[in-house]
């Protein structure tokens, strides 16, 4: 016979099944973090009695009938708690004996072996994901009293819960369910508590070295301009991110289907007058690089920039470029309206927002609903192979390029307005500020 405490756990599981809730919005309800409620249900902690009061308001039934199992707090689930598609009728007990299918059915199709788990249904938001936006800046508006100072800090403050509910909603009706909490591979541990793990995310600090010579020399003098890339992070979003636990691999192979860090050999780069995509690294030998770094670096090769990278061992799961994409564009059209309107207020919390997503994302105490620090390198690599990407554009339409550093800077000479839109916009680029190499340098 199973104990209460079994039994509780039991008729939770059923519970969040019927109403189609995850861990994180049930252990919110509740005041719980997810990792709390995940341990009260694997049976490493207990539920206590002011647990099952609040599952039990939570749910809309007294609390007898919460402890009375599985079937009877099903039956007692209110019927606005129920989705309106897919619904569960009853909730099991416990698992009924195997039995064989009637010959008219067909067994389905075994999902290909490395697919992610389908994801479960979700309340859809009432309203386009933009108006969780804009809806919780009239909200802060309104509090403060239409002090747009004093709602700014506010909405910064909560940057990170708000983002976190706005990628939750933009997973709705996603085709996959990505992994929160999965296992860390060991490469991706920090080696102390202050310290960093081994991944290198390629962040370029490069300059010219012929040209500041020669510069220097005073054998030439060129006008510079200082480009700035928009929201680098916000367009960085768009990438190729892992879906699930990353699995260990040997061998000189890479799958465009999956993603993840990989140990490589870096190919020799023979370009000088353009960055690498490795960025500031001096040290030759194979270090550990993520997805947008390898993918660059192949794309490289094809092109005769280097030599190609040897794979040497890979950490990797499945993968989507679309995990972000639905929260990336909401922010980016509430971003634009901000813009348009001179709406700081707006424009300050949403670079509040997706900044901070990818900052809190590894491993943060700001942020208790997700631990993914393959997530967190994979985006800043992006953000970085972005920046050189446009280096390469403006190379390879005959422009010099002097400079490039950081997530978001680009130094070139020549027309640049003929190769990069002006504006604030993500495909635009900002003019920081013109100097002379050579003069004023």
């Amino acid at each position: 016979m199973m104990s209460t405490e079994e039994t509780l756990r039991l008729t939770v599981a059923a519970l969040m099944q019927l109403t189609r809730e995850r861990q994180p919005d049930v252990a919110a309800a509740i005041g719980l973090t997810q990792p709390q409620l995940s341990r009260r249900q694997n049976g490493k902690a207990g539920w206590t009695l002011t647990d099952c009061d609040r599952l039990a308001a939570h749910w809309g039934m007294p609390t007898l009938d919460l402890l009375a199992g599985p079937t009877h707090a099903a039956e007692r689930l209110p019927a606005g708690r129920r989705p309106t598609t897919g619904i569960q009728t009853t909730a099991p007990t416990q698992l009924p004996p195997a039995a064989p299918p009637p010959p008219h059915h067909t067994a389905p199709p075994a999902p290909p072996p490395n697919s992610p788990p389908p994801t479960p249904r979700r309340a859809a938001p009432t309203g386009p994901l933009p108006d969780l936006i804009r809806d919780r800046v009239t909200a802060a508006l309104s509090e403060a009293g239409g002090d747009a100072e004093t709602a700014q800090a506010a909405l910064i403050k909560t940057a990170v819960p708000d983002v976190m509910k706005l990628f939750a909603a933009s997973r709705v009706g996603g085709r996959y369910e990505h992994s929160e909490f999965p296992p860390t591979a060991d490469i991706l541990r920090k080696r102390s508590q202050k310290g960093a793990d081994e991944i290198w995310e390629g962040r370029p600090k490069w300059r010219s070295t012929d040209l500041h010579r020669a510069a220097r020399a005073g054998h030439i003098t060129m006008d510079v301009t200082a480009l700035d890339m928009n929201a680098a992070y916000l367009s960085a979003l768009k990438t190729w991110l892992p879906i699930g636990k990353l699995v260990h691999s040997e061998g000189n192979h890479h799958d465009p289907k999956r993603s993840g860090v990989h140990l490589v050999d870096p190919g020799e780069w023979s370009t000088p007058d353009l960055p690498s995509p490795l960025g500031a690294r001096q040290q030759p030998g194979p270090l550990w690089i993520t997805e947008p770094t390898l993918r660059a670096l192949i794309r490289c090769a094809k092109m005769d920039l280097c030599n190609a990278p040897k794979i040497m061992e890979s950490w990797t799961s499945g993968a989507s470029e679309g995990l972000l994409e639905k929260m990336r564009r909401a922010l980016a059209t509430v971003r634009d309206e901000a813009i348009a309107n001179n709406d700081s207020v707006t424009t300050e919390y949403i670079k509040s927002m997706y900044s901070k997503f990818v900052s809190t994302i590894g491993e943060s105490a700001a942020n208790r609903e997700i631990r993914r620090p393959d997530w967190m390198h994979t985006i800043r690599s992006q953000a970085f192979v972005n920046l050189w990407l446009k280096a390469h554009k403006a190379h390879k339409a005959g422009l010099t390029v002097v400079q490039m550093s950081g997530t978001d800077e680009l130094h070139v000479s020549g027309a640049w307005r003929e190769v990069f839109p002006e504006g604030r916009g993500l495909s635009q680029v900002k003019a920081k500020n013109v100097y002379t190499l050579g003069g004023n340098e």
